[in-house]
């Protein structure tokens, strides 16, 4: 309350403070080594006990749905990890999703702190987690991630107001936000968003409506068509389909899989499934993005033929079964691949879904400044090492302005922290999308490029992944890579250590001798290499016209010549651009990757 004396006791010292006419108040404790857990008294009209604190080092990580991605989703890929860590001194915060366009607000939603242990490891985000355990295994300092990030947001959501003001653009759409009018239709709007998906509609289908559901076992298919699983029924006889459609799969299984839990593998689904084994029920997923991993209860399987039923729901674009997954039932040590002959039958067809709420457009123009309110502002006053960030993939349909846009949030979010120049480390797009293999345009490696450009600010650092995504998933699994390469910048900017071949090589300059190009670069470290042996791949070079061709490249020292005999008078030149650069293989000789040019 105002007025309130208040007396703080920490590792036998004692801070006294008065709480202001608002009831806030705030005192400065002296910097002290790295360790704990200690205790913290807090007395005023009434006593808190605050127990099991750390002191070490805080980074503030934000983004997209990549930051975030848990350890749960990467509980296969990282079985070791995920079954034997026990770090006690690492710890996350997620800061509770929440958007507020009206202005900054003071406090963050209810959460609480969690430590790499057990099952509450599985909640961290993948990419934090590992490079919270690169420094901790390498500095013994307790390291505290809070983790605040929302998928399918643009980077104008994470920006202040103070930031956005150097847009004019920007700024004008955010003067709704004044309007009382506008703001009561864009919480309805909101809300009715929010209780539908919460209160989903029971769509009814010919699979629920006929005389006897599809998915009973007692069910004779008749008419049911083929389908080669994975894949897109698009591209198998079925075009502009959207709606429900069934899958239907006999299998046989031995009896050593009987008689114990299973887990049912059915890799990514465009865009929702439930899915029945032997009429059972055995989970369902909402939307494309996660991977379907589905528990088996004992007793769901039995000897002999059993039935694997996939109800399918796409809403726009291709439905079906994304390629280059795991389909497959496992038990007891044994594997049944599920790849192969499947049939299927349409349930209902429906128009492709237009939902004005929750496009880019709606977004982006209703969300400028919301995150950075609601899940930045209120972090301010927490004392960090630096910041973590990962995002862009909802900048990719407009990239124009988004260096403009990242190099003000990172001054800006230094200016509010008021620490200076603390480092800023973030990751480059990965590879995702089809291989091109002619030279094309790409809004995502011009999303890198501009990325790349704000290395030109100090204390900044970018992990490149274009050799950790995956061409099929929007979500790659590849954390460790991504979130140790992190860490390398963290031990140069944040610890001054001497980290040799902490970045891949970063371009420099170039010059023009006859009909080839000559690029220079930095962080070469070790020197420069072809991963695999063999020549450099994913050069393309043109004229003055800028149709770029393929070209021919050669690392000469610290240098990389590139040439083309059908371009007499090169002016420029690319690497790696593209969505999903395949085969791009300049690396520096501790394989830590390369950055696009």
């Amino acid at each position: 309350m105002p007025g309130e004396r208040i007396s703080i006791r920490f590792k036998d010292k004692t801070v006294k403070t008065v709480a202001a006419s608002d009831t806030k108040w705030q005192v400065s404790l002296p910097a002290m080594p790295a360790g704990g857990p200690y205790t913290m008294i807090i007395r005023g009209e009434n006593e808190i006990v605050l127990s099991d604190i750390l002191i070490g080092d805080v980074w503030f990580c934000s983004g997209q749905s990549n930051m975030v991605l848990p350890m749960e989703r990467l509980k296969e890929k990282y079985p070791e990890e995920v079954t034997h860590d026990h770090f006690p001194e690492i710890r996350n915060f997620f800061v509770p999703t929440a958007l507020d366009v009206a202005g900054p607000r003071s406090d963050l939603p209810p959460g609480k702190w969690v430590s790499a242990v057990g099952t509450d490891l599985l909640s961290f985000g993948g990419l934090t987690y590992f490079f919270a355990r690169q420094l901790y295994q390498k500095y013994h300092i307790p390291v505290g991630i809070i983790n605040s990030s929302v998928g399918g947001y643009p980077i104008q959501s994470w920006m202040s107001a103070d930031a956005v003001k150097a847009f004019p653009k920007l700024e004008s759409l955010t003067q709704n936000y004044s309007d009382t009018n506008y703001m009561n239709s864009l919480a309805r709007s909101r809300s009715a968003k929010e209780y539908a998906d919460a209160h989903p509609v029971i769509i009814l289908d010919k699979g629920i409506t006929d005389t006897e559901k599809w998915i009973d076992t007692t069910y004779v298919p008749e008419n049911w068509h083929k389908f080669w699983l994975p894949g897109y029924w698009a591209d198998q006889g079925v075009k502009d389909l959207h709606g429900i459609v069934y899958f239907r799969k006999e299998i046989n299984v031995p009896a050593s899989m009987t008689g114990m839990p299973a887990k049912l593998f059915l890799g990514c689904i465009v865009d929702a499934d439930s899915t029945f084994v032997n009429g059972k029920f055995v989970g369902d997923i909402t939307y494309q993005y996660p991977p379907r991993r589905y528990d088996l209860p004992s007793g769901t399987l039995r000897p002999g033929k059993n039935i694997i039923i996939v109800k399918v729901t796409n809403y726009t674009g291709k439905g079906g079964f994304v390629p280059d997954k795991d389909y497959s039932l496992n038990a007891n040590g044994e594997r049944i691949d599920l790849r192969g002959d499947w049939t299927y039958q349409v349930a209902r067809v429906t128009r492709p879904r237009v939902d004005i709420t929750a496009s880019d457009e709606w977004i982006m123009k209703n969300s400028i400044t919301g995150l950075y309110n609601a899940m930045v502002a209120p972090v301010i006053h927490y004392a960090i090492k630096g910041f973590l960030w990962n995002q862009g993939e909802s900048n990719c349909s407009n990239p124009e302005n988004y260096g403009k846009y990242l190099s003000a949030l990172i001054f800006d979010w230094r200016n509010k922290w008021n620490e200076g120049e603390i480092p800023f480390l973030y990751a480059q797009l990965p590879n995702f999308g089809d291989v091109e293999y002619s030279p094309s345009e790409s809004n995502w490696a011009q999303m890198r490029q501009y990325q790349m450009e704000a290395l030109a600010l100090r204390n900044t650092g970018m992990a490149v992944t274009i050799d950790a995504g995956e061409w099929n998933n929007l979500h790659p699994l590849d954390k460790k890579d991504v979130g140790e390469r992190l860490a390398l910048w963290a031990e140069i900017f944040a610890f001054g250590s001497n980290v040799p071949d902490y970045s891949g090589p970063v371009y420099q300059s170039s010059k023009i001798e006859g009909n080839k190009i000559i690029l220079s670069f930095s962080r070469v470290g070790s020197g420069l290499t072809v991963k695999g042996g063999g020549g450099l791949y994913y050069f393309s070079i043109a004229g003055e016209d800028k149709k770029y061709v393929w070209a021919k490249a050669k690392i000469d020292g610290d240098k990389i010549v590139v040439w083309s005999d059908e371009i007499p008078k090169p002016v420029s030149v690319r690497y790696a651009w593209a969505n999903n650069p395949e085969g791009a293989n300049l690396y520096n000789k501790k394989r830590l990757t390369r950055v696009t040019i």
